[in-house]
This record gives structure tokens, C-alpha cells and sequence, in this order.
């Protein structure tokens, strides 16, 4: 008689129910999360590269130093997360005379800066007319989850931006 009463009793079924779903809402909780910071992440870096290349665009010319400048304000925009394998580069690219787009000078930040006169490669079709110029900013950005359950592995943000000059068919750079 009493085993009847054991399995007819219901007073903890909430409690098991909830033991077996509550770790599947916390994974799928915690997924989110990181999916979301890696989102922010991503968007940051982008900001990075965007902020970059406007700024070298509104230049007329541009030395060294101010590049330095230029890349220590893309770290800044990385804030809150850190800027350590944040990696950048900036390229003038000016269409010679058959449109072929042609790198006038670039600087690297962490990333290596492109050979001078060097065809640029996977540069957009029918970008440039002959003798356009653009400024062409690379960002590369190494996202590590601080959870790492749902992305143990670190992910690269890559992002490419090209602004046209405002002032003037170019920017220069002697010191590049």
C-alpha cells in the first residue's frame, strides 16, 4: 500500500523537471552571451578600420607620426577589449593608366604594409578609373571568448574599408 502512494505522489516532479531542462537553459544562456560579445567584437573592429581610413582620407598629406596617431586611435575604439591582436594597415591605391589598381604607398600596424607600385588583389572591379586614388584600410582583429564554451577557439575579424580622398586626388605621404 504504501508503494502506491510513492508512485502516485507528484510533490517533486517540478524539481526533477527542472533539474534536467536548467542546464541546457544556462548553455543556451551563456551562448548568447558569448555570441553577442563576439558580435560586439567584431562591430568594434570594423568601427576600427572605418574611423582609420576617414581619417587618413581627410588628410591632404600625411607623415609617420601621424599615422602612429591614427593607429593608436583604432586601438581606443577596441576598448573594452583589448587591442593587443589588434592589427592594421593603411594603403593609398591609385589606378594607373589601364585602371590597374597600383599601392602609392602603405603602413603597417601589426599587419605588413604592401610593396610600393604592387598590383593590389582582390581589390573591387571597376573601382578605380584611370588615375582615381583611394585609401584602402585593413583590420584584422583576433577575438578570444573570455567563457569559451560555445567558441573555445579564438576567431579573426577581418574587415576592409576604401574612402576616396577629400582633399585633392590623393594623399600623401613622403615619409612612407
Amino acid at each position: 500500500m504504501h508503494l502506491s502512494r510513492f508512485f502516485c505522489d507528484r510533490r517533486g516532479v517540478a524539481a526533477v523537471e527542472f533539474a534536467l531542462i536548467a542546464p541546457i537553459l544556462i548553455l543556451t544562456y551563456c551562448g548568447l552571451a558569448e555570441l553577442s560579445i563576439a558580435m560586439m567584437a567584431e562591430r568594434r573592429a570594423a568601427h576600427s578600420a572605418s574611423v582609420v581610413a576617414d581619417l587618413v582620407a581627410q588628410s591632404g598629406t600625411i607623415s609617420t607620426t601621424d599615422l602612429t596617431d591614427i593607429y593608436t586611435v583604432g586601438n581606443a575604439i577596441m576598448a573594452p577589449f583589448p587591442a593587443t591582436t589588434l592589427k592594421m594597415r593603411i594603403t593609398n591605391v591609385t589606378a594607373d593608366t589601364n585602371a590597374i589598381p597600383k599601392v602609392t604607398w602603405s603602413q603597417g600596424h601589426g599587419m605588413t604594409a604592401f610593396t610600393k607600385t604592387a598590383t593590389v588583389a582582390g581589390f573591387p572591379a571597376n573601382f578605380l578609373t584611370a588615375g582615381d586614388s583611394v585609401i584602402q584600410a585593413d583590420v584584422q582583429y583576433t577575438f578570444t571568448s573570455p567563457l569559451q564554451y560555445i567558441i573555445p577557439a579564438p576567431m579573426v575579424f577581418n574587415d576592409t574599408y576604401y574612402l576616396k580622398p577629400r582633399q585633392g586626388g590623393a594623399v600623401i605621404c613622403a615619409t612612407c
